[in-house]
């Protein structure tokens, strides 16, 4: 790799460590390409992105960005996966390292809080943006059927009542 691919690199990734929402940080030692593109392909179906990138240059994209803090992580074999919903990456990589072992979560970044392994755990618990979407709008959707179904029950309840008397006069 020639210096400007290099800075083409730092560059990407600095992109990447200021628009994410979320940076895990995980060792893949002994993943098979098949196992990697696995991984891949459900990250991208939550919407996130998986990176594998030198070590050196992922720190030197990292000064001076939020997530600077992910920098003692980076050593070894690392892959860093990155999401823009806050809770997507964790719960992918959280997902994937319980059915394999061979995936070690090493921490990560939200912003500019660390995350250690328990951190991104707490994370992947977490509803993810779409959840809590859906939530707010049960919860607002909830009074306005509330109110339509006690208007229309007292026509409801004469209907009803006269079908009965209806019934009672034949």
């Amino acid at each position: 790799m020639d210096r400007a691919q290099k800075e083409k690199v730092v560059e990407e990734l600095g992109q990447i460590f200021e628009s994410s929402g979320v940076v895990v940080v995980a060792h893949y030692a002994g993943l098979t390409v098949a196992e990697m593109q696995d991984l891949r392909s459900q990250m991208r179906e939550a919407g996130g992105s998986v990176r594998v990138a030198k070590n050196k240059l992922a720190k030197i994209a990292l000064e001076g960005k939020p997530a600077a803090s992910i920098a003692d992580y980076l050593t070894g074999m690392t892959v860093l996966a990155y999401s823009e919903d806050p809770v997507a990456a964790a719960k992918v990589m959280d997902a994937y390292a319980k059915t394999n072992e061979k995936l070690d979560i090493l921490g990560g970044a939200m912003g500019e809080d660390a995350l250690d392994k328990a951190g991104v755990k707490a994370v992947a618990a977490m509803p993810s943006r779409e959840e809590l979407i859906a939530s707010i709008a049960g919860c607002i959707g909830a009074p306005a059927s509330n109110i339509a179904g006690a208007i229309g029950a007292p026509a409801s309840n004469i209907a009803s009542i006269l079908s009965t008397v209806e019934d009672k006069a034949a």
